[in-house]
């Protein structure tokens, strides 16, 4: 085992070099199908040839079901979970251990889910990116973590929490013309892609309460928190809340597809909420510049050469990426009035 200064070693390799480490762990999927030409991995199940409305996407939610032993190589010396390790050594301004939902399966548009914890996730995912690291940095031969997942798309081979990932476009109808925003997520802060670009807003798929088992009322709180700065959100009446029915109201919303980060394992669904550019501005008026993760990067033309430079320029998650190149794909259809 290493010790904790060397583990602290790798680690700041780790958040020091995601993005280019996420580009070379491609190369250990080679079967494995990408999204749109990006890093972000998928299976073909997960992908619908266009942009399906999110209504059309069925949830339920049962028992979660065992999941095989992975082996763990990236723990310092006193240490039973890499959560735990994070926690005393490394740990970031936003580190809770909140339930989640945990995917189960997903065939055709109905998606299985059972209870997890956001921690499951770190515990696998970003112990394997920290092997990875190290193996980079010539301090282990072998990933025997990263060899007990097999198929990172394989929800029966380890946790996988979801992510919501949202484009979230504003559209003047009468020009045609569209903006997006990007989230600089602040390593200092954040447990998961710090240093890197990411489209706004993203949350793990949890409940404010145990009755709350729905996408669209997590995007809401996201929304709310990493766009207008509002505390988190942890109990949510949506039919008395005015900017959720304001939202709902407001917000024509699709899915493009689902994929794993090759470095973490992160899961994210790909999602883009195209609203009318003067419903927006009633919306968020007040749209923040920093949030409690990050810096928001605001009012970004939706052209090609911005969708060239995040997708293939600049240190941009995967899945922000892949959701970044499949919109621009099918942007006649996601803006058309």
């Amino acid at each position: 085992m290493p010790t904790s200064a060397e583990w602290l070693e790798v680690r700041a390799h780790l958040l020091l070099c995601r993005h280019a480490l996420a580009l070379a762990a491609v190369s250990e999927y080679p079967d494995v199908p990408r999204v749109a030409g990006t890093p972000l991995l998928t299976s073909p199940d997960w992908m619908p040839p266009g942009p399906l409305p999110l209504a059309d996407l069925s949830l339920e939610l049962k028992a979660s079901a065992a999941l095989p032993e992975v082996p763990v190589s990236a723990l310092p010396d006193g240490f039973g979970s890499y959560s735990e390790a994070m926690a005393a050594l490394a740990a970031p301004a936003v580190f809770q251990n909140r339930e989640t939902y945990r995917l189960l399966g997903f065939t055709g548009r109905h998606l299985t889910f059972g209870l997890g914890s956001y921690f499951d996730g770190i515990d696998v995912g970003e112990a394997c990116a920290h092997e990875y690291a190290a193996r980079e940095m010539g301090r282990i031969d072998a990933l025997p973590s990263r060899s007990g997942v097999g198929d990172p798309c394989d929800p029966r081979r380890r946790p996988v929490n979801v992510a919501i990932s949202t484009l979230t476009l504003r559209h003047d109808e009468v020009s045609g013309e569209a903006t997006f925003f990007l989230h600089w997520r602040d390593p200092k802060r954040v447990g998961h892609a710090g240093g890197m670009f990411q489209v706004l807003p993203v949350g793990v798929f949890q409940g404010s309460s145990e009755a709350d088992f729905s996408l669209w009322h997590c995007m809401i709180r996201e929304f709310a928190e990493e766009m207008l700065g509002a505390e988190e959100i942890h109990d949510a009446d949506y039919a008395a809340w005015p900017f959720a029915r304001r939202l709902t109201e407001a917000a024509r919303v699709f899915y493009l597809g689902m994929g794993v980060d090759p470095l973490t394992f992160a899961t994210d669904m790909l999602t883009v909420a195209v609203i009318e550019a003067s419903r927006f501005d009633d919306l968020f008026g007040d749209l923040v510049s920093h949030n409690e993760e990050g810096e928001v990067l605001r009012g970004l033309p939706f052209t090609a050469s911005n969708i060239e430079r995040f997708v293939h320029h600049e240190p941009t998650q995967a899945a922000g990426a892949a959701l970044l190149s499949l919109a621009w794909q099918h942007r006649a259809e996601l803006l058309k009035a």
